[in-house]
């Protein structure tokens, strides 16, 4: 394979959907302990376990979509991660003012992520199909 403009584009636009998932995993990685207290801090237990498999999971699913094999799985593995996570962590219907307000665009602004995984999904499973 190529280097075209096109693909070079599209390789940009993979490594910036998963630019928040690579910095995550890499800095739960480097800073467990602040990793074990997010999991925590969400009322995520055993906390340990979960931490690893969040790591393994952004780092993992990234090294597939950013690379191209398997590229649909990493999309639908990131993108439920991701609905999970948004469920999990911005309940914004919860939450009183002005923390709503937040919580409630970065929770509709994680729904678009998912959106996005799963044209990645699309797109690659359709594209396999082709050849």
């Amino acid at each position: 394979m190529h280097w075209t403009p096109s693909r070079a584009v599209r390789w940009a636009a993979l490594l910036l959907l998963c630019a928040a998932y690579l910095q995550g995993g890499l800095n739960k990685a480097m800073d467990f302990d602040a990793a074990l207290a997010e999991m925590k801090h969400f009322g995520l237990s055993p906390a340990a376990p979960l931490a690893l498999g969040v790591i393994v999971l952004e780092l993992g699913a990234s090294a597939l979509i950013l690379t191209g094999c398997l590229r649909w799985l990493g999309a639908l593995a990131l993108g439920g991660f991701t609905l999970l996570a948004t469920f999990v962590a911005l309940r914004f219907w919860e939450m009183p003012q002005p923390e709503r307000f937040m919580a409630a665009n970065s929770f509709f602004e994680h729904l678009g992520l998912v959106g996005g995984f799963l044209l990645v999904a699309w797109h690659d499973l359709k594209e396999r199909t082709h050849d």
